[in-house]
């Protein structure tokens, strides 16, 4: 496995160019469409017999698409003897069915990892999962990156420390909030609400925590439709906030998404790239950080038999971020 290879299908292709840069290394040959009867091909063009395989693929939309353009690759690395087959999942879609909730439901997150370890992967990288028991879910390694140090020192060179408060999005996201908040030297407040059945809507409850003549900075895993994060921008307002911002990993921005955004009171939404994002989405509030260092980073470590866990600490993060600017 002395040679790497790096491949990626169709669902991020401009990340899977970056994180090569990072590596120095040419990105994979291989052919992946759909014929007329939208079946998927794939052929894998270079040699990989023995290699150390890396498919980078998020399950963004569309989501089935890019999950079955995923399990075919591996199956065909699988076919062609590559030596292991990492599946790199920046967002690991149906992340947020990880558990039974309501009866009669499935557990589609634990469903998609059986799929992928089926169908050959030897391992799983990933960033920032909804929940921290998908890791449970598989039989084989998988390493979960964060974007919480990427985004924290892009806080942190904006100089609102002094009057900044971290506001966790709802509770189920505030271990992160917090590590956020000890990250940026800032109290931390938590947004308590209900959500309604299978419905994008939720009714916000409550804030907890000192919120008034403060800056905000919200933070959650992903933004979807917007709208829990338009209801929590107009929470904070009612509270005596004088300036919003808001931080997520993945920006999945379905729907009226961009122009909540757009029309809402946050200053600025910083996300990274570990979906693409559609140039009909890209307004000024948005900004885009890059993750391919960090999974570069992590693919090397992986690959040479280093600690991915080091990743975790600020001080090599910063550094890692450092080397490659975009």
């Amino acid at each position: 496995m002395d040679e790497l290879k790096v491949f990626t299908g169709n669902a991020h292709p401009a990340l899977a160019n970056e994180i090569t840069q990072y590596l120095d290394t040419p990105l994979g040959q291989c052919e992946v469409f759909q014929f007329s009867n939208e079946n998927i091909f794939v052929r894998i063009l270079d040699n990989v017999r023995e290699r150390d395989t890396f498919i980078v693929q998020p399950l963004c939309s569309p989501v089935s698409q890019n999950l079955v353009e995923l399990l075919i690759m591996i199956d065909a690395l699988k076919r062609a003897s590559a030596g292991r087959i990492t599946a790199v999942i920046p967002y690991y879609g149906y992340g947020r069915t990880d558990k039974k909730d309501q009866p009669r439901v499935p557990i589609t997150a634990r469903l998609v990892a059986d799929l992928l370890t089926v169908a050959g992967a030897n391992r799983v990288l990933t960033i920032d999962l909804h929940a921290a028991q998908i890791q449970g879910f598989f039989n084989i390694p998988i390493d979960e990156l964060t974007a919480l140090y990427l985004l924290s020192r892009y806080f942190e060179e904006k100089s609102l420390n002094k009057d900044l408060v971290v506001v966790a999005t709802d509770i189920g996201i505030s271990k992160r909030a917090r590590d956020l908040a000890a990250l940026l030297s800032a109290p931390l407040a938590i947004i308590e609400k209900r959500r309604f059945g299978n419905r994008d809507q939720a009714e916000m409850l409550n804030v907890i925590g000192e919120v008034d003549k403060k800056i905000a900075l919200t933070v959650d895993d992903e933004i979807d439709t917007a709208g829990s994060l338009v209801g929590v921008i107009s929470a904070l307002e009612e509270r005596g906030v004088k300036e919003i911002y808001a931080c997520c990993t993945h920006p999945i921005l379905s729907g009226q998404a961009a122009q909540r955004i757009a029309s809402c009171n946050v200053k600025e939404v910083v996300v990274t790239n570990t979906v693409p994002i559609t140039e009909d989405k890209k307004i000024s509030k948005i900004t885009v950080l890059s993750i391919a260092p960090l999974v570069g980073e992590a693919i090397h470590r992986i690959h040479t038999g280093q600690s991915v866990g080091a990743l975790f600490t600020q001080d090599i993060n910063r550094s890692v971020q450092a080397t490659f600017e975009i």
